[in-house]
């Protein structure tokens, strides 16, 4: 049946991804093949796909696709992230919306309404890989909450327990009061905000003074709020403004509370006063000093609750009008920050901030305006709380270690390279990583609480029991772990781990994972921790870190700012392959790729050429091969593709080995078009004989299966209308092994020719003459023998007249100088020399003023620096552009002589 006229995307890309699917072409059956393992980042089962999740998946399936084609035994493992506080939120939203709430059910009822929503809503995303051609497992899809990945998750939590490496202690979180829940280091976003900064005279107590006689030390703060929880007074042991009042006290305004003058580091004697207020339960680095002036977590002082609302603090000495406030002001309504300046300035102990105003008059403000960075939660959207909690901790200094061993000695190979240094940074500087959360949807901790006070670690209850006694009453831990937690041990877990299974003895470790460098120490970092610790080997050989999909300006994509691009609608507009040659051909290692519709524009034409050439190849008797070695060859310009041929595969596999997706998209989309279409098919057009019909047929299939790893929609439909083959389908065939070498004789023959005819054509254009045009070319003696041997393709495809041996006659001609040789083209009677002329000098002079005014605002370093970065870019490819034509109209004008 002859192929459709119109290459048509969306009319097989339906078609393909089910037939993969359905019969098993994704995983087959190879035993005794070598492996190769790849895991996905798991998504979330909230998610919908990204521009992110395009590239990423991308970058996975081009590898899966080449080393499947390469004959191994290729496991793309796919699955999806229980996502804990982003599921819980879903669903609480839902029920929001039907007036109804989490607090309304069981837990045990709520969570089966979780998983009614996973069943009805969740998921989408794996439809949307599929669409990007995706050849994942599908046939094993694992989720985080699977029955059998839970039971590792609960193993490797008892075990690290066990070890001590999981340990629970009083210590200061990130605590979220819109979720009520801690959250990571990692889940914190900072923000700017406009607030102020505060100073307060704190008195000393018992008469003391300072040196210079105060009765007071001057703290300033941008949360006035905690002075109701402070329990210290820091200096700097070397500030010699305060010697005489270490380990003396002050009297805290508002509470009462005696409080000590300690000693401390911490302070900067050049910052403000060089006295710091310390809050040891509401602020991270005076958790620190807290700990170094002798206060015990247990001991240090709390005054919020989980809402962030006020609390009475252990002492009891906050004034009753405090309880019940908000942190801050909320909605309209002031909170303990506001009340506590209030009182403050009333008290007389709140220094004005004074400022001179632009008439000269003195200005009184209760506080200075400042930019200040805060933490706000990525999912919560409020102001983290610093609070202190008891929570569970994973020793991760301990498991940090040998990964970092591993990427030292290259057990683990870290591409680029350059992310190394970041990675170890983060590694070597690791905090305890506090693993609890308070929500129901997600891994149950497996810790059981006695009545007085002892905890049992358990895999079950039984277990718990057992350990407790017959006679003890247990309650469970009502947290959840982290969800980062769980999906640690993705790359050995999803393949039945810790059950000794086949997979798990084959599959592990993986060969590559690819990843956003987003991820590296919420995901890849604590992969290769637990991947280490319980497996005694790294969790795979390589990790590549690619960079984020950026908007066309440069811009990082965001909702807020409206540049967000949706991959299914370009799939819908432009068609998977060619948004998956887009993300492949610009990922360049350590580089982000700007969106940029013309190149995908020019990706889809791509595959329309080739959809054509095929068609061409078809009417002309051109069918699939039957061999996987190179067919015999006579014919310079077949031995010249072949040899061709051969080094696009050599530079695909190098670009392969090195991770370089980018050359190797570019090596075969350059044959493709350039070799392939562009010349070999017009090299031949009129002489396909038998030899170049085998030849023809061959060098189609090996484009089609070098291809598939970036196209596998269009590349697996040429191969099945170009052949019947059912039987053997694209998706499973072999690389190409051209068993054949570049002819050293016949490309130099074939690659003089396109030279000169490149030449003959830019001189025709150059000069304002038809492309038809038949011209007289004089050539040197010692190109006869090789203008013999191409005489049929330089007749056709240089439109020489007379092909001429002679010395070229007087007058203006056409000077094309190729490989050191000059070809003379005389053009007296051809074209009205002197006009050309003047018309080549006119446009000359345009192009070299636009060039030369261009190039003034580039040199203009307020240019450069002032005007928005994408109007610097237009102004430089514009001057390239110009200096482009100014230099080819400088030629033209030397060819006339």
């Amino acid at each position: 049946m002859p192929m459709e006229k119109t290459f048509d995307p969306a009319a097989i890309e339906a078609k393909w991804a089910t037939e993969w699917e359905s019969r098993g072409l994704f995983r087959p059956h190879r035993p005794d093949a070598t492996p190769f393992t790849i895991v996905n980042p798991p998504p979330n089962v909230t998610g919908a796909l990204h521009i992110g999740h395009a590239l990423d998946n991308t970058l996975q399936d081009v590898l899966v696709r080449y080393e499947r084609l390469r004959g191994k035994d290729a496991l793309w493992v796919v699955g999806m992230d229980h996502a804990g506080i982003a599921t819980q939120m879903v669903v609480e939203r839902q029920l929001e919306a039907q007036q109804d709430k989490r607090t309304n059910y069981s837990r045990e009822d709520f969570i089966d309404k979780v998983w009614q929503w996973k069943a009805e809503s969740g998921g989408q995303i794996t439809g949307q890989l599929r669409r990007l051609g995706c050849s994942m497992d599908w046939s094993r899809e694992q989720f985080t909450m699977d029955p059998h990945f839970t039971a590792a998750v609960v193993k490797v939590f008892v075990d690290l327990h066990k070890k001590g490496l999981i340990y629970r202690d009083k210590r200061l979180v990130n605590w979220d009061p819109k979720l009520k829940t801690a959250i990571s280091d990692l889940e914190v976003e900072t923000h700017e905000v406009q607030g102020g900064f505060w100073h307060f005279k704190y008195p000393l107590a018992d008469g003391v003074t300072l040196d210079d006689g105060r009765d007071y030390i001057e703290v300033a703060t941008t949360r006035p709020e905690t002075m109701l929880a402070d329990m210290a007074v820091a200096v700097h042991p070397d500030d010699a403004r305060y010697q005489s009042v270490i380990g003396k006290f002050v009297t805290l305004p508002i509470t009462g509370r005696r409080v000590p003058i300690v000693a401390d580091e911490h302070a900067d004697p050049e910052l403000g006063s060089g006295a710091v207020k310390i809050t040891p339960g509401h602020d991270f680095n005076d958790f620190d000093v807290g700990k170094r002036a002798g206060f015990k977590p247990g001991e240090m002082l709390n005054m919020l609750d989980g809402d962030a609302n006020v609390i009475q603090t252990s002492d009891g000495l906050i004034p009753a009008e405090y309880l019940g406030l908000h942190r801050f002001k909320r909605d309209g309504i002031d909170g303990a920050r506001e009340l506590v300046v209030q009182r403050m300035k009333e008290a007389g102990f709140l220094i004005p901030h004074i400022v001179t105003s632009k008439e000269g008059d003195v200005v009184e403000h209760d506080a200075e305006p400042r930019t200040i960075q805060t933490p706000f939660g990525d999912r919560g959207g409020v102001v983290i709380e610093p609070w202190l909690t008891d929570q569970w901790y994973v020793d991760a200094e301990t498991l940090a270690q040998p990964p970092m061993a591993a990427v030292r000695d290259g057990r683990i190979n870290i591409v680029p390279k350059t992310w190394e240094k970041t990675f170890f940074n983060w590694m070597e500087n690791i905090q305890p990583w506090c693993v609890s959360r308070q929500l129901w949807w997600g891994h149950r901790i497996p810790a059981w609480y006695a009545d007085d006070g002892r905890i049992f670690v358990a895999e079950t209850e039984e277990e718990a029991q057992a350990e407790a006694g017959a006679g003890a009453a247990l309650t469970r831990d009502e947290d959840v772990l982290d969800t980062w937690f769980s999906s640690a041990l993705w790359p050995f877990a999803t393949l039945g781990w810790p059950e000794d299974t086949d997979l798990v003895k084959r599959h592990y470790p993986n060969d590559v994972l690819i990843s956003g460098f987003d991820i590296l120490f919420f995901w890849d970092a604590r992969m290769a921790m637990q991947g280490m610790e319980f497996m005694g080997d790294v969790p795979w050989k390589t990790l590549y870190l690619h960079g984020l999909v950026r908007a066309p300006d440069g811009a990082k994509m965001s909702k807020s700012k409206g540049n967000v691009v949706d991959p299914l609608g370009l799939i819908d507009q432009y068609g998977a392959d060619a948004l998956r040659f887009f993300m492949a051909a610009m990922e360049s290692q350590g580089r982000d790729i700007k969106m940029d519709d013309a190149r995908l524009a020019g990706y889809r034409n791509f595959a329309t050429k080739l959809w054509n050439a095929a068609r061409f190849c078809e009417a002309n008797g051109i069918s699939a091969s039957t061999t996987l070695a190179a067919p015999a060859a006579t014919l310079p310009v077949n031995r010249w593709i072949i040899g061709e041929v051969a080094a696009t595969v050599t530079a695909m596999e190098t670009a392969f080995a090195a991770y370089r997706f980018d050359e190797a998209a570019n090596a075969i989309y350059s044959f493709a078009w350039d070799r392939f279409c562009d010349w070999y098919l017009e090299l031949i057009k009129g002489a396909i004989d038998d030899e170049t019909k085998a030849v023809a047929g061959w060098v189609l299939d090996q484009i089609l299966v070098m291809l598939h790893p970036f196209m596998p929609f269009i590349t697996e439909e040429l191969w099945t209308g170009l052949g019947d083959r059912a039987d053997y389908p694209l998706i499973t065939a072999k690389w190409p092994e051209p068993n054949a070498e570049r002819d050293a004789e016949a490309s130099a023959d074939i690659d003089w020719l396109i030279k000169l005819v490149s030449e003959l054509r830019g001189a025709k254009a150059e000069l304002g003459l038809p492309p038809g045009a038949r011209l007289t070319a004089h050539f040197p003696a010692s190109l006869k023998g090789r203008t013999d041997k191409l005489a049929a393709q330089l007749d056709r495809l240089a439109r020489l007249e007379t092909v001429s041996f002679d010395r070229a006659p007087p007058g203006a001609s056409a000077q094309l100088v190729v490989e050191g040789e000059t070809i003379t083209v005389p053009l007296e009677g051809v074209i009205d020399i002197a006009a050309e002329r003047d018309r080549l000098t006119k446009a000359l002079a345009a192009a070299a003023k636009e060039r030369d005014g261009l190039a003034g605002r580039l040199n203009n370093p307020s240019f450069v620096e002032r005007a928005k970065p994408e109007a610097v870019e237009k102004a430089r490819a514009d001057h390239a552009a110009k200096a482009d034509e100014a230099d080819r109209l400088t030629a033209a004008l030397a060819r006339l002589g």
